[in-house]
C-alpha cells in the first residue's frame, strides 16, 4: 500500500464522516497548516450532464465576505464608459489595443468586462478567452453597459460559477484566515445561487454531493441538507 503524505496522515478527523457546514467550515482551517493564507474552495456534485443545452449551470454570485484575493480587472471599452470602468477601479482599459495584446498573449487579468457594443471585436479573441473561462457574457454579468458596477462587482466579491463536463462546480470561497462566520456567508451564498440556476432539464437530486477543502488540505465531506437548516 502507498504511504499516505504527511499532510494526509496529520488530517484532524474521519475523512468518511458527512458532516453540517458549521463543522465542516472549522475542520477545513484546522486542517489548513501551509506557511501561507490558503484558499477555501468548494466541490458540488450536481445531478446534471452538461452535454445537454437545458441542463447547464452558470451564473455569477457576489460573495458577502469577499474573495480575499485582488481580482485584476480587464475592461473592453471606449470614450465615456472606458472612463467609467477606469475610475470603478479597472486594472486595464482598451479597445483594439486591449485586444491585440490579448491575442498576442497578455494574460495578466483573471476577469474581462466589455460593453455590448464591443462584441464585435470581442468576438475575436473566443478562441484565447473561451478556453479558459474568461470570454466576456452577458448571462454572467460580463457583457454590460453597467461598466462601473460591473467592475466594482469583480473587485468586491462577485464570482462566476460553472459546470465541468463532469457535472461539478469548484470555486473559491474565502481564505483560512477569513473567520468562520465569513466562510459560513460565503458558501451558503455560492449554494443559494446554485440552487436559484436549476435548470429546467435537472432530473432527480440536483445537488448530490458538496465537499470543502484548503488548497493545501484534504477534502471535507458536507451534509447536503444542513444548508435547508441554516
Amino acid at each position: 500500500m502507498a504511504k499516505q503524505p504527511k499532510r494526509a496522515q496529520a488530517f484532524a478527523g474521519d475523512r468518511q464522516v458527512v458532516l453540517g457546514v458549521e463543522e465542516a467550515v472549522k475542520l477545513v482551517k484546522q486542517n489548513a497548516t501551509a506557511k501561507f493564507d490558503e484558499s477555501v474552495e468548494i466541490a458540488v456534485n450536481l445531478g446534471v450532464d452538461p452535454r445537454h443545452a437545458d441542463q447547464q449551470v452558470r451564473g455569477v454570485v457576489n460573495l458577502p465576505s469577499g474573495t480575499g484575493r485582488d481580482v485584476r480587472v480587464a475592461v473592453i471599452a471606449k470614450d465615456a464608459k472606458a472612463a467609467e470602468a477606469t475610475a470603478a477601479g479597472a486594472d486595464i482599459v482598451g479597445t483594439e489595443d486591449l485586444v491585440e495584446r490579448i491575442q498576442g498573449g497578455f494574460m495578466d487579468f483573471d476577469r474581462v468586462i466589455a460593453t455590448p457594443d464591443m462584441m464585435a471585436l470581442v468576438g475575436r479573441l473566443g478562441k484565447v478567452l473561451g478556453p479558459r473561462g474568461l470570454m466576456p457574457n452577458p448571462r454572467v454579468g460580463t457583457v454590460t453597459p453597467n461598466v462601473g458596477q460591473a467592475v466594482k462587482d469583480a473587485k468586491g466579491g462577485a464570482i462566476e460559477f460553472r459546470t465541468e463536463k463532469t457535472g461539478i462546480i469548484h470555486a473559491g470561497v474565502g481564505k483560512t484566515s477569513f473567520t468562520d462566520e465569513q466562510i459560513l456567508a460565503n458558501v451558503r451564498a455560492l449554494v443559494d445561487a446554485l440552487n436559484r440556476a436549476k435548470p429546467t432539464g435537472a432530473k432527480g437530486t440536483y445537488i448530490k454531493k458538496i465537499s470543502l477543502s484548503s488548497t493545501m488540505g484534504p477534502g471535507v465531506k458536507v451534509e447536503v441538507a444542513s444548508f435547508s437548516a441554516a
